[in-house]
């Protein structure tokens, strides 16, 4: 008995590579152009195949290469888009051996040198046996920029015995220069239905027994490749052991059964959370992936969201009738918003996974947040839902208006108007001429003045631990509190001076002082808060929803500071510019 493997087996997705046009599925447009342009005798120089993986780059270009080459049985055929397959350029073509057809992949050969030794060298020389000498190279996108610009004048003027097949997935890489100078044929997705029957007549002419949602399930993992396709259904016989069920395949997969995960979205969408949690918890220790779980969750909020739009989008071959119903009665009852929710949701919670500890409990938290959420109405329906609520008993008075005229706010408390006296207070002293100090005519222009100067430690300190006695510009009155430290006094009176130019007097009494500034601003948003809570729209929003808070206030002063803090400086007309103006004099 021989130890020697047996290497008589072929995988589906190279048995079964197409040798003629007729065998290429899906690609009927691109075909026809070829079969026109053969039959004109308008062939051209060099041919630009992309698509995604797997629809037949390469194999396109092979079939090309044959028909440009093939002489026919009897050796005196011309260019065909039907090689003849028996002649021996096409033979030798197919087998990858024929000293005239060069295929040549980019990945492994991206350098300038490797265009030169392989393309630029030989392109001059005639064919050894066959009508042209042709290039393949696959990946092209994976060349270099230099070895782009090397390529770029033999791509534009060939010799008459040359033609060049390019195939790439990433067609946005290819320079335009190369693009220009090739007829661009671009390779689509395989649809679900055409791909369903050819694997279906894959496996009978295999003797497998494989069921039609089986089959569904490989067409839709496939995503349009038929090489994955093909190289699953390779995968699904070997499983089944000649009989081979979805559920066979599902498990191969590491897919959750659609059926169960419509479930899961129905008790989603019902706010049941025990029952979604026990669903995940029930297809996980089944075998089913926590991610491709909450996958497939957005894949189905995806579907019934295009269904919703276009319903006869349910009439997806890939999905067995029973769910089609399912969906388009979960579409009719799920507004837009919930789907679009739902929808964002699902993308966060599978950013979040691999952030969590295990894959599992990312899964657990999204379906809790889902469920928390889903009975809850869209912002629009709520804020319609609040206007229209009547105001409780006892609402303090008509509603304000709330349309364009900013947000409800009370007026903002203004500082403590200065106090005199103060026991125990240091003798009051004259201010020494200096600087104009008009412009702080209150102890709150001082804090802004310190907000400005973005000593952030000192301004802190300043607004909860010193309390104002009596203020005149460039003399202050402070009384410490307990927690004040002892330097802030000198602290402050520096950074006076240095950002005004005078010598303030800041004194400190023992007591007479009123509330801090922290204190104060808190009082103010009590205050206001207070007044607020009056409003009949807060009102309702407060029995809507009972847990809320109020988490800021903002006045429309500070808003329409803010946007003149944030507006660019307006540019001067051209009429008020002075003549000799200049808008580089200053540089």
């Amino acid at each position: 008995m021989s130890d020697t493997p047996d290497t008589g087996y072929q995988v589906l997705a190279r048995k079964y590579r197409p040798q003629t046009f007729a065998d290429l599925i899906g690609q009927d447009a691109m075909v026809r152009t070829l079969k026109n342009a053969f039959a004109a005798d308008r062939i051209a120089q060099a041919f630009m195949l992309t698509g995604i993986r797997g629809t037949g780059k390469t194999t396109t270009a092979r079939i090309i290469a044959k028909g440009l080459n093939c002489i026919g049985p009897d050796g005196q055929g011309k260019p065909t888009t039907d090689p003849c397959g028996v002649c021996q350029n096409c033979v030798a073509i197919a087998e990858g051996r024929h000293v005239d057809v060069m295929e040549m992949d980019a990945a492994s050969n991206t350098g300038v040198q490797n265009i030169r030794d392989a393309i630029i060298e030989t392109v001059s020389y005639r064919a050894a046996q066959a009508r042209y000498k042709i290039f393949i190279i696959d990946e092209v996108h994976m060349l270099s920029t230099s070895a782009f610009n090397a390529l770029l004048k033999t791509l534009e003027e060939p010799p008459p015995h040359v033609k060049f097949l390019f195939a790439t997935t990433e067609i946005r890489k290819v320079p335009v220069t190369v693009l220009s100078r090739c007829q661009r044929f671009d390779l689509r997705r395989i649809e679900p239905e055409v791909m369903i029957d050819h694997l279906r007549r894959v496996a009978v002419r295999e003797g497998a027994q494989i069921a039609d949602d089986a089959l569904a399930l490989i067409t839709r993992a496939a995503e349009g490749s038929v090489r994955d396709a093909m190289s699953l259904l390779d995968q699904a016989i070997a499983h089944g052991a000649g009989e081979t069920t979805a559920d066979q395949v599902r498990a191969m997969l590491g897919l959750a059964d659609r059926g169960r995960v419509l479930d899961l979205f129905e008790a989603i969408m019902r706010g049941d959370t025990a029952a979604a949690l026990s669903e995940l918890g029930a297809q996980y220790a089944d075998g089913a992936d926590p991610v491709a779980v909450l996958r497939d969750l957005a894949e189905i909020t995806h579907w019934l969201s295009v269904v919703k739009i276009t319903p006869e989008a349910a009439e997806d071959p890939t999905i067995p009738p029973e769910e089609r119903v399912r969906g388009r009665a979960l579409a009719d009852r799920l507004p837009m918003r919930v789907l679009t929710r739902m929808w964002q949701m699902l993308l966060k919670a599978l950013e979040e996974v691999a952030l969590a500890p295990n894959a599992m409990m990312a899964a657990e938290m999204a379906v809790i947040r889902l469920t928390h959420v889903a009975d809850l109405p869209p912002p629009g329906d709520l804020v319609k839902k609040l206007q229209s609520t009547p105001a409780p008993a006892g609402g303090g008075g008509p509603a304000r208006p709330m349309g364009g005229g900013g947000p409800v706010h009370a007026p903002r408390a203004q500082a403590p108007a200065p106090r005199g006296g103060g026991g125990g207070a240091q003798a009051a002293l004259q201010v020494q001429p200096g600087p104009d100090l008009s412009a702080y005519p209150s102890f709150r222009s001082v804090v802004a003045l310190l907000e400005e100067l973005r000593d952030i430690k000192l301004l802190v300190e300043v607004k909860t631990c010193l309390r104002l006695v009596s203020y005149a510009p460039g003399r202050i009155e402070l009384q410490p509190t307990d927690d004040a430290p002892g330097d802030l006094v000198q602290r402050l009176k520096r950074a006076l001076h240095l950002a005004t130019g005078a010598n303030w007097i800041v004194a400190v009494a023992n007591s007479g002082g009123g509330q801090t500034i922290a204190e104060e601003d808190q009082a103010d948003r009590r205050a206001m808060e207070a007044e607020l809570m009056q409003h009949p729209l807060l009102q309702a929003v407060k029995a809507a929803f009972p847990e809320a808070r109020i988490a800021a206030i903002r006045t429309r002063e500070e808003l329409q500071a803010e946007a003149r803090a944030e507006a660019l400086p307006e540019l001067p007309e051209p009429d008020d510019l002075p003549e000799d103006w200049d808008p580089f004099e200053d540089e």
